[in-house]
């Protein structure tokens, strides 16, 4: 029976969540702390220098969504030249890093222009390095050299209603085109972990059940789980941050539809107490892994008896 996500209940929902989740996998949260945000319990500090994220397109994206406006860019490392590039990766193994996050600006098509960097890519794998890439809208050739380069995993946004890619995004594009290109990387072997952005509609929950259905639809081997955040100097900076509850609702629904595939609630969450119930929300709902959780969060799992793991990686990497 499909169920009305938007109506159902929250603690049925989480019920049915918590449910599967103990079925398939077992009591165990991994934190993730990548280095490029200090992050410090007072139990775990992370290391500045263990996974670094730098973007091919400098401070520049055609796109100029609404709910980044290319402030998402500026934390990153530029490379947006082929020595930029070899500069900035150089020696990242020998001083300790363990990854690299390839991203960037998009082009007025939707996609990261990674077709350049493929060889550089490759060489930075062939170093040691973790590499995790965010693609955009993909074109088959592009999937196919990252395969070829030797990429550990493709990051990608999944939105689920045409609205909010032509308001937010600015594309002229539909739904079709977010779900063949994760066929596409489905279809070329690569290990794709789409993320579905709550709350991207100006904060209202618009295709975040479509996006996944979607992603059911075409399979995954991961699935992350963010929360729209206001930023600052943006065209949604004084856009409502999203409630708890709408995140708890995705992530319940995200567990219905996939029992099997692991699920984290990434970095992407607004401040406040609002954070600590949504992370509160994803142990219920059995997550295996959160992003830069708060020390309450971690507390609130070894009450409910998960084993916690620390890491300075991406999220969607739980080892």
């Amino acid at each position: 029976m499909m169920l009305n996500w938007s109506s159902e209940p929250l603690e049925d929902l989480f019920a049915q969540a918590s449910q599967l989740s103990r079925r398939h996998f077992p009591l165990s949260l991994t934190v993730s702390a990548p280095s490029q945000k200090h992050y410090d319990t007072g139990i775990y500090k992370n290391q500045r220098k263990s996974f670094l994220t730098l973007s091919v397109t400098g401070q520049s994206c055609a796109l100029e969504c609404e709910h980044c406006g290319t402030k998402v860019l500026d934390g990153m490392a530029v490379a947006n030249s082929r020595a930029r590039f070899q500069n900035v990766t150089q020696g990242l193994f020998e001083s300790g890093a363990e990854g690299v996050l390839v991203s960037g600006g998009c082009l007025d098509d939707g996609s990261v222009p990674l077709d350049r960097f493929v060889e550089d890519i490759a060489r930075i794998k062939d170093q040691g390095l973790t590499v995790l890439v965010h693609t955009g809208l993909v074109k088959r050739s592009v999937a196919r050299a990252l395969k070829e380069a030797g990429v550990d995993q493709v990051l990608l946004d999944i939105i689920g209603d045409d609205d909010t890619i032509r308001d937010v995004y600015h594309l002229d594009k539909t739904t079709q085109a977010y779900q063949k290109s994760l066929r596409i990387l489905r279809e070329e072997g690569l290990n794709a972990v789409p993320h579905v952005v709550v709350g991207l509609h100006f904060g209202t929950i618009r295709g975040e059940f479509r996006a996944l259905e979607m992603i059911r639809e075409e399979g995954c081997q991961q699935l992350v789980i963010v929360a729209l955040m206001p930023l600052p100097g943006t065209p949604m900076a004084k856009t409502d941050p999203v409630r708890a509850d709408d995140v708890g609702r995705v992530i319940a629904a995200a567990r219905v539809m996939m029992p099997q595939t692991p699920i984290s609630l990434g970095c992407a969450k607004p401040a406040g107490q609002e954070k600590r119930v949504m992370e509160q929300y994803a142990i219920d709902c059995g997550v295996q892994s959160i992003a830069y959780p708060l020390p309450d969060t971690i507390r609130y799992a070894e009450h409910k008896g998960y084993q916690i793991h620390y890491h300075e990686k991406c999220c969607s990497l739980l080892t």
